[in-house]
C-alpha cells in the first residue's frame, strides 16, 4: 500500500484545461493550484478525508527512508572474502631497506677432476734448430803464423792477425800458441793479452794469461832462463761486423814489477780466429 502511495505522490499530470505543459506535481494533499486545474486531483482530494491525508504524511517519510542498508560485516567475513578475491596470494608489499654483506664463507670440498679431453689436431713438422745452423752457418775462421818470432820486448804489440767477420750477433774465439819466458833477480811478473780493434775484450771479460816468477834464493841461480811453449785463448762477443784487428800484447801485471820477457824464441808462433755462432 505504502508504494501505490507513493507513485501515487510522485506522479506527473498534465491539466488538458489549459494548454500548458506545467506539470502538477507534489507532495499530498495536493496544492490548491493544481486542484483547480485537474478535476482528478480535485477529486482526490474531495475523496481523502483529512485523518486520512494525516496518516499518509506521517507513513511516507518512514516508507521512503527504509532504503536498503549493507549491515556492518565481521572481521572473519572480510578476511574470507579477501582471501576468495586474491585466491590466497598476499599483496606484495614495499621494498625493506638493503642489508649489509655477510661473512665470507668456507672454501668448499674440491671437485672431483673433469673428464681427459680430446688429443688436439697434429701440429705441423718443426724443424731441427742443429739442421738450420748447418744448412745456413758456413764456417769462418783464419791462422796467422810465425817462424822464429823471436820477439823481446817487455812491452807492447807482439803479433797482429786481421780477421773479417760475418755477423755481428757473432762471436769470436782467438788462440795464441807460443813461446814465452820471463826472468828477473827479483820478484816480477808479465801478462800477455789479446786485443780487437785496440781495445781489450768486455764481452765479457779481457783473454789474457800472466806468469809470475818468485825472487831466487842463495842456492838457486835467480837468473834462471826458462822458455816454455804456452797458449792464450777465449772468446769475445759483442764485436761488430767486418774487419777485426787482432793483436797479442805483453804487460806488466797489477801491483808488480816487470821483468825481462820473451816470446816466440826458436819455435813457431801462431794466432788462430774463429767466428762462432751464439
Amino acid at each position: 500500500v505504502l508504494r501505490g502511495v507513493v507513485r501515487v505522490s510522485t506522479a506527473v499530470i498534465h491539466c488538458p484545461a489549459r494548454r500548458s505543459e506545467a506539470p502538477c506535481t507534489g507532495s499530498l494533499p495536493p496544492a490548491p493550484s493544481c486542484l483547480g486545474c485537474c478535476p482528478v486531483l480535485a477529486a482526490h482530494g474531495r475523496m481523502q478525508p483529512p485523518a486520512s491525508r494525516l496518516l499518509l504524511l506521517l507513513l511516507l517519510p518512514a516508507a521512503l527512508s527504509q532504503t536498503p542498508q549493507s549491515k556492518k560485516k565481521e572481521p572473519r567475513q572480510r578476511d574470507a572474502e579477501f582471501l576468495d578475491r586474491y585466491n590466497g596470494m598476499c599483496l606484495q608489499g614495499p621494498s625493506g631497506v638493503p642489508g649489509r654483506d655477510g661473512n665470507p664463507g668456507t672454501n668448499g670440498i674440491p671437485g672431483t677432476p673433469g673428464i681427459p679431453g680430446h688429443d688436439g689436431l697434429k701440429g705441423e713438422k718443426g724443424e731441427c734448430m742443429m739442421e738450420r745452423m748447418e744448412e745456413s752457418w758456413m764456417p769462418n775462421f783464419k791462422q796467422c803464423a810465425w817462424n822464429s818470432l823471436n820477439y823481446g820486448i817487455d812491452l807492447g804489440k807482439i803479433a797482429e792477425c786481421t780477421f773479417t767477420k760475418i755477423r755481428s750477433h757473432s762471436a769470436l774465439r782467438v788462440l795464441f800458441s807460443g813461446s814465452l819466458r820471463l826472468k828477473c833477480k827479483t820478484a816480477c811478473c808479465q801478462r800477455w793479452y789479446f786485443t780487437f780493434n785496440g781495445a781489450e775484450c768486455t764481452g765479457p771479460l779481457p783473454i789474457e794469461a800472466i806468469i809470475y816468477l818468485d825472487q831466487g834464493s842463495v842456492e838457486f841461480n835467480s837468473t834462471i832462463n826458462i822458455h816454455r811453449t804456452s797458449s792464450v785463448e777465449g772468446l769475445c762477443e759483442g764485436i761488430s761486423a767486418g774487419l777485426v784487428d787482432v793483436a797479442v800484447w805483453v804487460g806488466t801485471c797489477s801491483d808488480y814489477p816487470k821483468g825481462d820477457a820473451s816470446t816466440g824464441w826458436n819455435s813457431v808462433s801462431r794466432i788462430i780466429i774463429e767466428e762462432l755462432p751464439k
